[in-house]
């Protein structure tokens, strides 16, 4: 029976696809061993500087994980973290965080929410502010690439704002550095703030 070059092709493709999934570790496995020190088991940070990642995008995850992965987004722990990952890995954890509930925060600091929910909502113009709601959408759930930010621990918003205003985080198409190029240290903690009391 002469099977041709074609044939042969696909059947070597279809076992190295097969031996590849036999490999993929289940990721409630990977978030034991590697995730659940500091994003919680079920996607809740152990500590504020570490971000939620319960009910977060799953394209957003699995991007940001494959970035950790080739240095485009820096950081020496993540970077070990996901080296050996495979692309369905990445994906499974994502998928998995993404089922989880997210618990907003909760906040006394009523005149800081206010402000904040100004800012999300109108931007600040004469700054050059844009309102946050222009790409991450009115419930602050971002969309496929676009994080979701409702609820997410405020010092980790803080943080990753200053990052972006300061170049020390950087992104691809740069739009978050534009956004935040003229937005104050007081707007940042506003805007952190309301964000992480949103559902």
């Amino acid at each position: 029976m002469n099977i041709g070059y074609a044939t042969l092709l696909m059947l070597a493709l279809a076992a190295a696809a097969s031996v590849q999934a036999a490999e993929d570790r289940p990721a409630e496995k990977l978030v034991r061993e590697r995730c659940q020190k500091c994003h919680g088991f079920d996607g809740e940070s152990s500590e504020p500087e570490f971000p939620k990642l319960a009910g977060q995008n799953v394209d957003y995850m699995t991007r940001q994980m494959a970035n950790f992965k080739t240095g485009l987004r820096k950081s020496t722990r993540m970077k070990e973290k996901v080296e050996d990952l495979s692309g369905g890995e990445m994906r499974a954890l994502a998928e998995y965080f993404s089922t989880k509930t997210l618990v907003p925060e909760r906040s006394a600091k009523t005149e800081l929410v206010d402000a904040g929910r100004r800012l999300y909502f109108s931007g600040h113009f004469e700054h050059g502010v844009t309102a946050c709601t222009t790409c991450h959408g009115p419930l602050g759930r971002g969309a496929i690439y676009l994080p979701r930010l409702a609820g997410q621990n405020v010092k980790y918003l803080v943080g990753q704002l200053h990052a972006f205003r300061d170049y020390s985080r950087t992104s691809p198409n740069m739009v978050m550095h534009t956004v935040v190029e003229n937005i104050s240290d007081a707007e940042i903690d506003a805007v952190a703030e309301f964000l992480s009391i949103m559902e």
